[in-house]
């Protein structure tokens, strides 16, 4: 603009740090078949977004295997918070599980079109047919499309496989690689109508997780392990567990990164609870041990959406002195804020993320800035060691005791 000659001018200097709000990591992706829905409602392979508190768009997706979904998810959110923001993808039934499981897959393998369409990100991704393969040595094809995709959109996905044994259901587990993905080892047991019926596990811990979330202001750090899961009369099998028995099948399942559900027992030590039927499980699908527990990765995804939210506020401005030190306090007031929080244990201090030699002058002149940031995801609370041993200072006591009675008695 042209400055007045006899007047005054305002401008506002970008020289601060940036507050930001973290994205909604409770969204949800679900994809499967349901031939008796509302066609103009839900037609065939196209994103439809809407809350799993909309009675009239639950109905319009009918009865089938993706209104499942819908509802197993629907029945976790037992709070005031009693939707859940699903997007769900309807396929056409294929002539048998591999053809209908390869439609769920092409899906999977455009999933970064689905933010633009609805204008919403999943971070957690339902996908049907997951507990079927070929044959015993090979992946399935969904989870194969889940692994290779699920990453570009910083989700995650619980996946069912094989119920049928703690056999099957790890060696389907070692087909997979992946830290988004959560293998599931048993199905449930639900009422549809008067009729009992077996249906996949994963869309109530795809629920289990929107329930956590809520219950801590919607961010993703806290674990989903040992807690209830709602809506279901039984599951397709009950798996022998202890919390004392580390031989028993539950827990073998666990150590192979299986996760399960086990029913609660009234007077029962080791047992989990004392009823209903509780969710056990930790660990992805990773092969090595630094980023196993899934809560971690959610949370490290949810502060990366943060670090992208604050640094798109600082591109396309002249480096300077003040530029970087607004960007790098932006960034350490927000780790500060979820130290504050516990949802991590420490993070880089602010005056060690930016290193000389790793920002040379030719790459500042070039526009480049690199920051070394280490954060620490809080580990979840997995096995109670307790040491007992006798206590010789209370007999001592006793002792003490003993005379100071008799010396006031004296």
């Amino acid at each position: 603009m042209t400055a007045p000659v006899f007047g005054m001018q305002f401008s506002r200097p970008a020289d601060e740090p940036v507050p930001v709000i973290g994205a909604d990591f409770s969204k949800i992706l679900c994809i499967e078949t349901s031939e008796d829905a509302t066609a103009g409602t839900f037609p065939l392979d196209t994103p439809v977004r809407f809350s799993t508190g909309d009675s009239a768009m639950v109905a319009a997706l009918g009865t089938g295997l993706l209104a499942d979904q819908v509802k197993g998810i629907s029945d976790q959110l037992t709070g005031l918070n009693a939707g859940a923001d699903v997007t769900v993808v309807r396929v056409a039934e294929g002539e048998d599980d591999a053809e209908t499981a390869a439609s769920i897959a092409a899906v999977i393998a455009t999933i970064t079109d689905i933010p633009s369409a609805v204008n919403a990100t999943p971070r957690i991704v339902v996908a049907g047919r997951t507990a079927y393969r070929p044959d015993m040595d090979t992946i399935n094809p969904v989870v194969a499309a889940l692994e290779a995709n699920l990453g570009k959109i910083l989700a995650i996905a619980p996946v069912d496989v094989d119920p049928t044994s703690s056999a099957n259901a790890i060696d389907a587990r070692e087909t997979l690689s992946s830290e988004r993905v959560i293998p599931i080892g048993i199905a449930a047991k639900v009422y549809e109508d008067d009729e009992l019926v077996t249906r996949p596990m994963a869309p109530r811990i795809a629920g289990l997780f929107v329930r956590i979330d809520n219950e801590n202001l919607g961010k993703p750090f806290d674990p989903i392990a040992n807690r209830p899961i709602y809506g279901i009369a039984g599951t397709s099998r009950k798996i022998p567990f202890s919390l004392l028995d580390g031989s028993t099948e539950g827990q073998q399942m666990l150590e192979a990164n299986v996760s399960i559900v086990v029913e609660g027992e009234v007077g029962v030590d080791g047992a989990v609870s004392d009823g209903g039927f509780v969710f056990i499980g930790t660990d992805n699908a990773q092969t090595g041990e630094l980023w196993e527990q899934f809560h971690q990765v959610r949370g490290t995804d949810y502060i990366v959406t943060e670090l992208i939210a604050i640094t798109r506020q600082f591109l396309g401005r002249k480096i300077t002195a003040d530029l970087a030190e607004a960007w790098i306090n932006s960034i350490a007031f927000k780790l500060r804020d979820h130290k504050a929080a516990d949802d991590i244990l420490g993070y880089t201090p602010a005056n060690q993320m930016f290193k000389a030699d790793q920002n040379s002058p030719e790459n500042i002149r070039l526009g480049t800035l690199k920051l070394d940031i280490g954060i620490e995801p809080a580990p979840v609370f997995k096995l109670a060691n307790h040491e007992i041993r006798r206590y010789r200072p209370a007999v001592e006591g006793l002792v003490n005791e003993i005379i100071a009675r008799l010396n006031a008695a004296a």
